[in-house]
């Protein structure tokens, strides 16, 4: 089963065109709580356990603004809020797949650095390839280091997760012999199961290369031989 890679988060004035007026009206009251809260995050008091108002209209995007729309909706509030590692990660661990995609696709757009790693690393130990296509974008592009990074291009591959969703994958892929081994060795595995080669495995492995050459993927015939 093959995956659609997550469609571009839309901005404000872009959602305003297509949102109707109960929807936009939602909106302004969501990033209004949103922007009140990233003003007085040093208000509340550390040991309250109230949830942000924010943080309930982040879990009710979609059903005020659209399913289709609730990804642009929840990162327009992260966004607002300047949401930090403590509620980045409360809204993953407690929100459903659509919520905790929405956090993935957001974090390259937050002051965070490498803390939300973690978040990251979760999404790419689950076998829902909507978290694993949102889990390799820009962030961990820029985050993840070399070991963990080829583990998520395999990851991509084995479920089924275009390979295009894979942010920056050419300037990344360029020259790794290890993650061309890697390739490698899933195509032979592949195929000595009797199981078909994933497309992309093919482009990956040509972005490997260090130059014009590229490596070979093994083949039935070759293997045979």
């Amino acid at each position: 089963m093959t995956h659609t890679p997550p469609s571009p988060l839309l901005s404000r004035k872009e959602l305003d065109t297509l949102l109707g007026g109960a929807a936009r009206a939602w909106l302004d009251e969501a990033l209004a709580e949103a922007a009140h809260a990233a003003a007085h995050d040093d208000t509340t008091p550390a040991e309250s356990y109230s949830v942000p108002p924010w943080e309930l209209r982040y879990a009710a995007a979609g059903r005020h603004c659209g399913l289709e729309h609730a990804d642009s909706v929840r990162a327009l509030l992260l966004a607002e809020a300047h949401a930090g590692l403590p509620a980045l990660t409360r809204l993953y661990e407690q929100g459903t797949a659509a919520e905790r995609r929405a956090v993935l696709l957001t974090l390259s757009a937050l002051d965070l650095g490498a803390t939300a790693l973690p978040l990251v690393e979760d999404a790419l130990r689950t076998n829902d390839t909507t978290l694993v296509a949102a889990a390799v974008g820009p962030y961990a592009a820029a985050h993840l280091d070399p070991h963990n990074w080829r583990h998520a291009v395999l990851k991509c591959l084995f479920t089924g997760v275009p390979v295009e969703a894979v942010a920056d994958l050419a300037r990344r892929s360029r020259g790794d012999a290890e993650l061309a081994r890697m390739l490698g060795d899933f195509a032979s595995e592949r195929i000595a199961a009797g199981r078909p080669v994933p497309a992309g495995l093919h482009h990956v492995l040509a972005l490997t290369a260090p130059g014009p050459a590229a490596p070979t993927v093994p083949t039935a015939s070759t293997q045979e031989s």
